[in-house]
């Protein structure tokens, strides 16, 4: 087992480099385009968003490839200790992402003390964001597709048999996907909203300056809540999934009472009304939570939707497909109502404001559910690990039960990344057009504008388009996988 882990880590580690050499050479480029351009702080800003984004990503994939060979040797003792052991390896990514990201705005803004050059920041985060994203997102896909198109179809051996040369880039995919890929992805997001709220209540309320310092204690207070709720995970009986969402439960909970005396302390200073905005900020909670109940709907086995593409796939491949797409789409229904009854009701209570600490909210739960994202691909390994090692079967039914569940969560948090990344979009929307106005602008956005017009049709392609040139990059190093693969067999 030690020798295939160390098999998964060398591969994850040659992908990090590889990646963040071309990482490395766009954000020099950057740095200097943005130093001799806006000045030494925001380019500085910039260099540290990138490298507490990096650091967060790579530190908690190196845990997860540790992880994984011992929730594998966990197995062997039963469901619960391989359960704790992968969730807690899980938690060192998810609270590194929110614990970094948090530490790496208040640093800065301590040394800076410039809200401007803070937004650059945000913009490193963004930028290794992309790079682990699509680039993780992309070698994951790869090896998954040529690996079983290869070793599946064509040569009929099971799932992460070790005669197929393409398991542990498999292996490998998951965590630099699912681990490093998903914590750079949420931190950007989290970095961006907590940056946004910070310049928009200084924006909105440019005579209590100490405004700024709300996103900030509401973070460390989820922050808080995220750790001591890692503790509230607890088995009972052979329900995994249900002993995870007590650990999301309790820090939603934790989070919302901590929350009381901050923002009340805040709105005596400041003059606001403390309903309105501890009301704004639990509608962020409600919709977290909320997003979680809609996506395990469609995506768990207990419920009509799975059911019904099992059932569809009776009569064949294609009725598969055709029903697993159309519950895609239906998904989407309740999950944008939901945003919007959320972005209504937050824009009511406490206007712009009030969305940016909605956002703000449901991106505090980001250390427990990033915990929630890496304990897949750590479950994940350590199935494949058992199967290669050639341990019993009990060890794997162990590994394969986690597993199952760790395929759900990672769905919920993909959902949850989309639904904050559309808030968070919104109020950089709000900070952008807010900046405008102070400076005396007219702004107006009304469909009789043709430019406003042409930008929602832009805007509206733009998601299609990247689509398309990330399903070409994984089709395209799919090929060369099963090329690979092939020549490999061959030659035994």
């Amino acid at each position: 087992m030690i020798e295939i882990a160390s098999y998964i880590r060398e591969g994850a580690i040659a992908y990090l480099k590889r990646q963040f050499k071309a990482v490395g050479l766009v954000a020099a480029v950057l740095f200097l385009i943005l130093w001799i351009s806006l000045g030494f702080k925001v380019g500085m800003g910039f260099l540290m968003g990138a490298a507490a984004s990096a650091a967060a990503g790579i530190i908690g994939m190196l845990v997860s490839t540790k992880a994984n060979q011992r929730v594998a040797e966990a197995s062997k003792k039963g469901l619960k200790p391989a359960l704790y052991l992968a969730f807690q390896g899980g938690s060192v990514t998810g609270l590194l992402v929110v614990g970094l990201g948090l530490l790496s705005i208040s640093l800065f803004y301590f040394f800076s003390q410039d809200l401007k050059a803070i937004i650059a920041l945000g913009f490193g985060a963004s930028l290794i964001s992309i790079f682990a994203r699509l680039g993780g997102g992309i070698y994951t896909k790869a090896a998954d597709v040529g690996g079983d198109l290869v070793g599946k179809v064509e040569k009929g051996i099971p799932e992460d048999d070790p005669r197929n040369p393409a398991v542990i880039a498999d292996l490998v995919g998951d965590n630099v996907g699912d681990c490093a890929g998903m914590a750079a992805d949420l931190f950007e997001t989290y970095v961006v909203t907590v940056i946004s709220a910070m310049i928009l209540g200084a924006l909105i309320f440019p005579q209590s300056p100490e405004i700024i310092f709300l996103p900030l204690y509401l973070s460390a207070v989820a922050i808080l809540a995220s750790l001591i709720a890692t503790f509230f995970v607890r088995l009972k009986g052979q329900n995994i999934l249900g002993a995870l969402y007590k650990g999301l439960i309790a820090a939603g909970v934790l989070a919302a009472i901590g929350f009381l005396p901050v923002i009340n302390n805040f709105a005596k200073t400041i003059g606001l009304s403390f309903t309105k905005t501890y009301l704004s900020a639990m509608i962020g909670l409600i919709i977290a939570g909320g997003m979680f109940v809609i996506t395990e709907y469609f995506t768990s086995k207990k419920y009509p939707i799975v059911k019904s593409i099992a059932k569809a796939s009776e009569t064949g491949a294609g009725t598969n497909i055709i029903t697993g797409l159309a519950a895609g789409m239906k998904a989407t229904v309740p999950s944008v109502i939901l945003i919007s009854i959320g972005i209504l009701l937050s824009f009511w209570l406490a206007g712009m404001y009030g969305l940016a600490l909605a956002a703000l909210s449901m991106l505090s739960l980001a250390g427990i559910i990033v915990a929630l994202d890496s304990y897949g691909p750590i479950t994940d390994n350590a199935s494949g690990i058992i199967e290669m090692a050639g341990l019993p079967e009990e060890n794997r039914k162990v590994t394969d039960a986690l597993d199952s569940v760790g395929n759900t969560t990672k769905a919920v948090t993909k959902a949850y990344a989309i639904a904050s990344a559309g808030l968070a979009a919104l109020v950089l929307f709000s900070v952008y057009t807010q900046e405008l106005i102070d400076l005396g602008a007219k702004v107006q956005f009304v469909l009789e504008d043709p430019k406003v017009l042409v930008g929602l049709l832009i805007g509206g392609l733009l998601p299609f388009y990247f689509a398309s040139r990330s399903m070409e990059a994984v089709g395209r190093a799919g090929s060369k996988v099963v090329e690979e693969v092939r020549r490999q067999f061959k030659r035994r």
